[in-house]
């Protein structure tokens, strides 16, 4: 009986463990209220100083219509850059170096200079997945 309570025990903190690490949308719209100084998702959302993000997730980088993305993001989408999760997760603590590893990473260092106009960082891992899980309801592609 007691080898029994301590598999479950163990069992039930480990569940509890990786419960931390999934995607909470609705702490991710907590989260994306500091992204909304720059960025607008749903379906009236508007460019303002960055892109709208209704549809990111599987979207070319440097690509939504009407917004004028640094030469950095362009290049990035030029060479192959799409807006997987794994990619913004990556992305968003340092938007600039991610930019220009992506580019080196594609012989393309020479494309890789200025910098995105996304200043913000997120550092946070569990808030970045969060934020991810928000966005992710607005996109068609739902990895």
């Amino acid at each position: 009986m007691r080898v029994m309570f301590r598999a479950c025990s163990v069992a039930a903190l480990v569940i509890s463990a990786g419960a931390a690490d999934a995607q909470d949308a609705t702490k991710g719209e907590i989260v994306f209220k500091q992204c909304m100084t720059c960025h607008r998702i749903g379906p009236d959302a508007k460019n303002l100083i960055g892109p709208v993000l209704t549809g990111v997730i599987g979207r070319q980088a440097g690509t939504y219509p009407a917004f004028a993305y640094s030469s950095i993001n362009k290049s990035s989408g030029e060479n192959g850059l799409a807006w997987s999760e794994e990619n913004i997760f990556n992305y968003l603590p340092d938007p600039n170096a991610f930019l220009r590893k992506f580019l080196a990473d594609k012989g393309q260092s020479s494309l890789a200079t200025g910098t995105t106009k996304m200043t913000f960082r997120l550092a946070n891992e569990q808030q970045r997945k969060d934020v991810i899980a928000y966005i992710k309801q607005f996109s068609e592609s739902k990895e």
